[in-house]
């Protein structure tokens, strides 16, 4: 017999369920709520949200997509492992990314996006006063989501964001090592780099940024080098 699929209650349009499920997996997965390996089971997912087994799947189905969950031989499904054997393309891509999308923004910039990042920026210094890991992530992201976005080329935007994201987990684990004692070095790195955009000096800008991802990258190599790790089963 069919799934009966219950309609969606008053204010909900069709469909927001999916989307509801999917945001919130999405951020408990990127923020180590759910750890790697966890078990994801839909019948449970169901009754926590509420709702039918069909807005699940479909939310289940997009982070599948997105490399955030995987379905295993015997069918159940589980939060996907972090892939640390391919980090070294993805910190070239990051690099990248953090390159272009400064020099971009230091040519291309408009007078209310300065505002914008600077915003953005003073959330993260605010994050890093309160040693808040996850406010530090989540600012840090969009403060260089809003550099990328002053850079004017929508195709950088959406890769860097891509990439952003999918460091969440890695940068989680990062900031887990330093026992929520933040280096206020990364404050003042943004604050070089809003400079050097507002000034439109584009190989200050670019330097800035590659110096900033080079500096998170030998970081993070160095946090997985230890014999020690980080207290999270992988």
């Amino acid at each position: 017999m069919a799934e009966t699929v219950d309609p969606p209650p008053p204010g909900r349009k069709r469909g927001s369920g999916a989307r509801m499920v999917y945001d919130l997996l999405r951020d408990e997965i990127l923020d180590l709520k759910l750890a790697p390996g966890s078990p994801i089971d839909e019948v449970q997912l169901a009754e926590r949200f509420q709702m039918s087994r069909t807005p699940i799947r479909e939310a289940l189905v997009r982070l599948a997509g997105e490399g955030l969950i995987e379905t295993l031989p015997n069918r159940s499904t589980m939060v996907s492992n972090i892939d640390f054997l391919n980090l070294g393309p993805f910190f070239d891509a990051l690099v990248l990314m953090y390159r272009v999308t400064t020099r971009l923004a230091a040519q291309n910039h408009r007078p209310g996006d300065i505002a914008a990042i600077r915003l953005h920026h003073e959330e993260y210094a605010a994050a890093v006063a309160e040693r808040d890991a996850l406010a530090m992530i989540a600012t840090n992201a969009a403060f260089h989501a809003a550099i990328a976005e002053a850079g004017r080329n929508l195709y950088f935007t959406s890769l860097f964001r891509r990439l952003l994201d999918e460091g969440r987990r890695i940068l989680r684990l990062y900031y887990k090592s330093y026992d929520e004692q933040f280096p206020q070095s990364f404050v003042e790195d943004h604050a070089l780099i809003i400079a050097a955009i507002e000034a439109r000096d584009v190989e200050t800008a670019d330097r800035l940024g590659r110096s900033h991802a080079d500096q998170i990258v030998a970081q993070v190599q160095k946090l997985f080098s230890r014999s020690s790790g980080v207290d999270i089963t992988l």
